[in-house]
């Protein structure tokens, strides 16, 4: 045989070994061994004919045959799945120019104490700091997936003196010394492609962990923002109920003055004496919300209850900014669990990669070289020179299909994953659209309390000077009161609830997180 033709059949070998077809994923895609023939994808075609057996003719195709090998993998390169983007949002939006938040989306409240929570809980957040060192393990993990790419390298020396039996005539024992200083080097050949594709593995892993972080800082940042506002709500209620119980109060001593002259009845004093404890009783359990929410607060910026303090405030006082979110189809690359999920599925598709390299041979290189010597002064001489070079081929053959195990867990892996991918895609979607409607409804809900409010306070001004004037009596005012009293209470929670619906857009749309 020539070496043209030898040549030609190991290309032809090698591209049959590194052009293998893509696996299937999905449904009815599952493949099984057959006979004694893997037929799952993996490109194992029987033996070699013995007419081909390579002699001194098949060192010039040696050279093809490495380049093809050195350029295989038996995994399916990565494609992003297609999902349809909508075309636009289902709820209006500002005619504003479209305009994605910054990365410091929470300065747009316009509050100096917000701002200083937030760069607390940046800088001290357990959760936060816990979502950082699990990057730092990721990244370990890249170094650790690196280091079979090249070749180990060690060294190592013994020293020994024996003594031993000579089974010669004439013979008897020998005492001797015996150096070694050695380095030994190691390495696999990457033929399949398998350590490239666990380094790939653990380098989307990493990236993961990376999107992750972000993802908890942003969840942490909203947490915070929320858990603010509602601090504020509930000083804003406890100022309307104190206020409310105030005026009670004001209007029980005149009431029991008018009854000392005989110009009311001990009926109406009885009446508004009920509304004042009625009221009073209120105050106590807004005062515990407010102390929960100052003790959620401060767990999130990492410190605790008994040493965080918190100004006054009120939710009159913050800004509500304006949002104009873009196309649907930037979204995707503004959510950082959208890209985590990604990258997960990038890590399981390469540990696909590995589990189907798992089934071809394995080809260790090993080379040592020190010296020799059983005196030192002698050690380092030309003479004393060893050396070892060894090749080591490992074809698995039978493992309790632990190795077909391992690839159809890595299949179903993607598959789940693949699922998560979807799920995080079109959740983003729906997120925004439900933050969307969030913030155009509260907005309509706010300036309607707010009508309500004034129109309740008017009712209320009114009832208190016909009851002065004698046209009306205590019921009348009594009513108007807890009108006003319910307004004033509804419109500090609609007020919350817009601003923990621009919160929510701002988390919808990932903050100001880009890929």
């Amino acid at each position: 045989m020539t070496d043209t033709h030898i040549a030609t059949n190991l290309t032809t070998a090698s591209r049959a070994l590194c052009g293998l077809r893509p696996h299937g994923l999905l449904p009815g895609g599952d493949r099984r061994l057959r006979g004694s023939r893997l037929d799952d994808g993996l490109g194992m075609r029987g033996g070699r004919d013995p007419k081909d057996r390579a002699g001194g003719a098949a060192a010039a195709a040696t050279a093809t045959l490495a380049l093809w090998l050195a350029a295989c993998t038996v995994g399916p390169a990565y494609r992003r799945p297609s999902i349809p983007v909508p075309s636009g949002w289902s709820t209006p939006t500002e005619p504003a120019p479209a305009a994605w938040p910054s990365s410091d989306w929470w300065r747009s409240f316009g509050s100096p104490q917000l701002d200083e929570l937030i760069r607390e809980a940046e800088s001290a957040n357990d959760d936060i700091g816990a979502a950082i060192a699990r990057v730092h393990e990721a990244e370990a993990q890249v170094t650790v997936a690196t280091a079979p790419l090249v070749p180990t390298l060690d060294a190592n020396g013994t020293a020994a003196r024996q003594r031993q039996f000579i089974p010669l005539p004439g013979g008897g024992t020998q005492t001797y010394n015996d150096f070694i200083p050695e380095v030994s080097a190691s390495y696999e050949l990457d033929f399949w492609g398998k350590n490239r594709a666990t380094r790939a593995a653990a380098v989307a892993a990493a990236n993961a962990s990376r999107f992750d972080r972000v993802t908890v800082e942003l969840t942490v940042e909203t947490s915070v923002a929320n858990t603010y506002f509602t601090a504020l709500e509930l000083e804003d209620q406890l100022k309307v109920a104190r206020d409310n119980l105030a005026s009670a109060e004001e209007t029980l001593r005149g009431l029991t003055t008018d009854e000392s002259v005989g110009t009311t009845t001990s009926l109406d004093v009885a009446q508004q004496a009920a509304e004042v404890a009625t009221l009073s009783a209120g105050i106590p359990p807004l005062e515990q919300q407010l102390q929960q929410a100052m003790d959620a607060l401060a767990v999130l910026v990492g410190k605790t209850p008994q040493t965080f303090k918190l100004a006054p405030g009120t939710l009159a006082a913050i800004s509500q900014p304006r949002l104009a979110p873009g196309l649907p189809s930037g979204l995707l690359a503004r959510r950082p669990d959208v890209a985590e999920a990604e990258a997960d599925l990038i890590a399981a598709n390469a540990d696909i990669q590995v589990a189907r390299a798992t089934f071809f041979p394995s080809i260790d290189l090993t080379a040592a070289g020190g010296y020799e010597s059983t005196a030192l002064e002698t050690l380092l001489e030309p003479g004393s020179r060893i050396f070892s070079l060894a090749a080591g081929l490992t074809q698995p053959i039978f493992h309790g299909g632990a190795i077909l195990g391992q690839y159809r867990l890595s299949k179903a892996r993607y598959a789940e994953l693949l699922s998560d991918y979807h799920k995080a895609v079109i959740s983003a979607f729906g997120n925004v659209e439900d933050a969307l409607a969030a913030v155009h409804d509260t907005g309509d809900q706010q300036e309607r309390e707010q009508r309500a409010v004034d129109t309740a306070r008017q009712a209320y001004q009114l009832s208190q000077a016909q009851f002065h004037a004698g046209t009306i009596n205590i019921l009348t005012v009594l009513s108007t009161e807890t009108a006003l009293f319910s307004a004033e209470s509804a419109f500090a929670q609609v007020q919350l609830a817009r601003l923990q619906a621009l919160v929510g857009l701002f988390n919808a749309l990932g903050g100001g997180w880009k890929q």
